[in-house]
């Protein structure tokens, strides 16, 4: 706590004052925090004061808040495009990071409890930076560092602003930020290190070195690729529902289930079931293979009964029959973009919506896909189809945007659907007059073909990769060698191999 209050003091975070007239300061608290290595062994302890934002009035103690956050799907292309390019990824997590954020409002918060002057108990603290808990926090620390990165002469990408490029004699510097973790790496170790050093003029570090743990992911980088996991947050939330002990399953859903409302059912505790669930949906992160099934269960957290419970604990045994399991980024990955989109027609046995299912690969690279259930109901399986490709498109054509900030350019970007008569309405005009039923928002899959952005193949149902998205798959017993890092395993799911290798 003292190390937490001298830190405010170097940053010269706020002054003492006397209380202006009217004056509502708002409250601060003390959190604590044992923070955790991938090991799981406590890299140190941590103690943070917070200000009380929920007290806070638009107008007056803040205006604008929003500050841009790089999407997953960002952070992933970044992994895909380093070990395609061959350099190693470094990270650094600014200390207090959002002290260094100057804010604009006149913002008045009470004295820390314990920590109350002896001469001015009676004074507030006027800030002159940011206080973590504050609404225009994390605004006032993405302004700062984005103007302290272009005056270092970076590049803000056009369509990620989380992303700034530093190019000088041949060599590119990538930054990538998210909150207050930055991860970077370039084609040149000395505009690496030279980067590193300036960082450390001008903010105050607390972790600085290659790229192994960032916001739960594991990270391995080699010089044969780079392998993203999640096994120490898998074993930690096995624990958290004591599924440790638990018999391991070879899928995480069998082919014949049939989830409905259920609603003979007995109720299970509505709190615990969706609490397991939002666990599972951070582990999708990695593990694709899981994605419909806990997609699926998703739907029931109104009123979850028994059978839902157990659906939800079937996952947690493969689990543990697959810990391990992760992405593999190959470094001889090429850096082509395809999309592969697939839809089990009026699959949802309560309203009979169908179920998407898209995957997105740079190269080999699976760094993008989805899972969800079509906001209106098809009338066809062509119309299901031809609204889910139209979803894979609007994915590719960001990931064609945001790729374009590395300097990468694409034609007809391919993708890859099974129903020969979606792409034929996508192709053909005259067949829009026997379509009319089909919403106008997803005929611009047909623009975006006239245009020349995407290119609509054929493909066979049996090399089909997004079909692990929209219904649980057989279990094919096949030696997997690269699917796993320091572990093996015998069986595996028809196309979940593709993904992963």
């Amino acid at each position: 706590m003292h190390e937490e209050l001298e830190n405010f003091e170097r940053n010269h975070v706020w002054d003492l004052v006397e209380p202006p007239p009217n004056c509502r300061p708002i409250g601060t608290k003390w959190v604590f925090k044992k923070k955790q290595g991938e090991d799981g062994m406590v890299v140190r302890n941590k103690a943070r004061l917070v200000a009380q934002g929920f007290c806070q009035k638009k107008g007056i103690d803040y205006e604008e808040t929003f500050a841009p956050v790089a999407r997953l799907e960002a952070i992933k292309i970044l992994l895909a495009f380093a070990a395609s390019k061959g350099f190693k990824l470094q990270q650094i997590d600014v200390k207090s990071a959002f002290l260094n954020g100057f804010i604009e409002e006149e913002v008045y918060v009470r004295q820390p409890l314990g920590f109350e002057s002896a001469r001015f108990p009676d004074r507030v603290y006027k800030l002159r930076k940011a206080l973590y808990g504050l609404k225009q926090a994390p605004r006032a620390w993405y302004a700062r560092l984005k103007s302290f990165l272009l005056k270092s002469g970076f590049v803000m990408g056009p369509v990620d602003k989380t992303l700034f490029l530093l190019s000088r004699g041949g060599d590119t510097l990538i930054v990538q930020i998210y909150v207050d973790d930055i991860i970077f790496g370039g084609s040149s170790h000395a505009l690496v290190s030279s980067f590193a050093e300036q960082m450390s003029r001008e903010f105050e570090m607390s972790l600085m070195g290659e790229l192994q743990f960032f916001i739960g992911l594991q990270i391995r980088q080699g010089l044969e690729g780079t392998f993203v996991h999640q096994a120490k947050y898998t074993r930690d939330i096995l624990k958290k529902f004591n599924m440790g002990d638990s018999k391991p399953m070879t899928t995480p859903m069998s082919t014949n289930t049939a989830l409905d409302a259920d609603e003979d059912g007995e109720a299970v505790d509505q709190k615990k079931f969706r609490w397991m669930i939002g666990s599972l949906l951070y582990l999708t992160a990695t593990r694709p293979n899981i994605q419909f099934a806990v997609c699926l269960c998703a739907r029931y957290q109104a009123s979850p009964r028994t059978s839902h419970r157990q659906a939800v604990k079937r996952i947690f045994r493969y689990l543990k029959f697959t810990p391990e399991l992760g992405l593999w980024y190959s470094s001889g990955s090429s850096l082509s973009l395809r999309g592969f989109s697939d839809a089990d027609h009026a699959g949802c046995r309560i309203d009979r919506k169908s179920t998407s299912g898209t995957c997105q690969l740079l190269g080999t690279s699976l760094v993008s896909w989805s899972s969800r259930k079509q906001a209106s109901v098809a009338l066809s399986t062509t119309e299901a189809e031809y609204v889910d490709a139209a979803s894979c498109c609007s994915q590719l054509l960001w990931m064609k945007a945001t790729l374009s900030d590395f300097g990468l350019r694409f034609g007809r970007i391919p993708l890859l659907v099974d129903s020969t008569s979606a792409i034929s309405v996508a192709k053909n005009p005259v067949l829009h007059s026997r379509t009319k039923h089909i919403d106008v928002r997803f005929h611009f899959l047909r623009d975006h073909y006239e245009k020349g952005d995407i290119d609509l193949i054929h493909v066979v149902s049996a090399n089909q990769l997004a079909d692990i998205f929209t219904k649980p798959l057989e279990l094919q017993v096949e030696g997997v060698d690269n699917a796993l890092i320091d572990g093996e395993i015998e069986s595996q799911w028809t196309g979940l191999i593709a993904l992963l290798v």
